[in-house]
């Protein structure tokens, strides 16, 4: 096909190329034509933005990117410089923002980890330091003399005292402790922590032992001893913790590592902070002079039902030794429930169970928060079925004293000293 127009050839009609241009021999100017190799633009979108930039006034046979200026008061490029296409306008003719980088995930997780490992060690070391400073350091072992040497097993001689400090009138009344002045022993054990078992030994308080000689622990004189044989809780009486902690190493040749002593009080108010304290009771017993009345099963007990669970001595036939099997059941009980996790990870209950507790423990110059924690779960290892729990082995008794077996007690204090399981029976 000739797209020349008609009555112009290429050789003006007679062969001979002579034609210039595209222009018509006629005398008509010609028409419009389409040329075929020209496409027109497709229409712009709903909102008015071009396809492509265009140019040469609109027309749209400017290539991609290019901006001729014109119309637009350029010579080249866009206002402000640059060619290029126009970034796409917002949705709905809003004003338009410059999209911000991607948020980086990885660097937020790593910055918000730090945080909540600096909020939790700051927690845990502020705790330590309140606790630690709550902490009542005032037995002087070091004032002990002639000790046995050191076992492979930590020993503590844990004591509850008849202490009535910060009661009330009605707090003693209540609590059924009375009001004599100063404080004696109420209840002794050992407990010796140890990597084949821990052992829980009661010290019944009727047991006969000897007072040996001793330094005052006020007046720091010696008192030569004299074979005096006495009840055990005559010695804490005579000269408090230091002369109890003498008596029994001189008894029983074993050597005490750390001392701890909690009263009435604290006692309860310990037990009222965890919410009581679940027990199992064999056996319903009364008693007015402690105020128990309890009956059989299970059942959780108060700081006041607690009390006297422990100290209930005259419902038993074997008033001193029956008492101290429900002293360690009772202790035991108790350390299991405030070494769990629903205590020890909850602030709430937590830090009034230690607040109940370190305003009235009394304990050696050397526990360290360390010591009572191991002291705590090695209780708690007694309950789980892990260790042993027994009282002091008998023999007999001499005028209402309760007289050691020696031969057991020795060959139980060599086990605890050599970290050997324990094997010997209280029967």
């Amino acid at each position: 096909m000739n797209d020349w127009p008609e009555g112009r050839t290429a050789d003006g009609g007679n062969g001979d190329v002579r034609g210039y241009g595209r222009g018509s021999a006629g005398a008509q100017p010609e028409g419009a034509r389409v040329m075929r190799h020209v496409q027109r633009p497709a229409a712009p979108p709903r909102g008015g933005v071009p396809p492509q930039q265009r140019g040469y006034d609109q027309g749209g046979y400017a290539e991609p990117g290019y901006d001729s200026g014109y119309n637009t008061g350029q010579v080249y490029g866009r206002p402000g410089g640059g060619g290029g296409i126009p970034p796409q306008g917002p949705p709905h003719g809003g004003p338009y923002r410059q999209p911000g980088p991607a948020p980086d995930w990885r660097r937020r997780l790593k910055v918000g980890s730090i945080v909540v490992l600096v909020a939790v060690l700051g927690t845990t070391i502020g705790t330590y330091f309140w606790a630690d400073s709550k902490v009542r350091r005032e037995v002087d072992l070091s004032k002990v003399i002639e000790r046995p040497a050191e076992g492979d097993c930590t020993t503590y001689l844990i004591v509850g005292s008849d202490s009535r400090e910060g009661m009330t009138a009605e707090d003693k009344k209540r609590l059924h402790t009375g009001s004599a002045e100063g404080k004696r022993t109420d209840s002794m054990m050992i407990l010796a922590a140890c990597s084949s078992g821990n052992t829980m030994v009661s010290l019944p308080r009727d047991s006969e032992v000897e007072i040996p000689t001793f330094v005052g622990s006020e007046s720091g004189k010696t008192f030569p001893g004299k074979g005096r044989r006495v009840k055990l809780n005559a010695a804490y009486a005579e000269d408090g913790p230091e002369l109890l902690v003498r008596t029994v190493e001189h008894n029983t040749g074993l050597r005490i590592d750390h001392y701890a002593e909690i009263g009435f009080a604290g006692f309860a108010g310990i037990v009222d902070a965890l919410g009581g304290v679940e027990m199992n009771i064999e056996k319903g017993f009364k008693d007015k002079k402690s105020g128990a009345d309890f009956q059989a099963g299970k059942q959780t007990l108060d700081g006041e039902q607690a009390l006297a669970f422990v100290r209930t001595r005259y419902a038993f036939a074997e008033s001193d030794l029956a008492r101290t099997k429900n002293q360690q059941k009772f202790l035991s009980a108790m350390a299991s429930q405030a070494a769990t996790p629903g205590t020890i990870l909850n602030p709430f209950k937590l830090y009034p169970v230690m607040g109940a507790g370190l305003d009235t423990l009394i304990v050696d110059k050397d526990m360290s928060l360390f010591d009572l924690g191991e002291m705590f779960f090695a209780m708690k290892g007694v309950t789980d079925g892990e260790g042993t729990s027994m009282n002091m082995p008998t023999s007999g008794s001499n005028g209402g004293n309760l007289v050691w077996d020696k031969a057991k007690v020795q060959q139980l204090v060599k086990q605890i000293q050599n970290d050997e399981k324990v094997t010997v029976s209280d029967k």
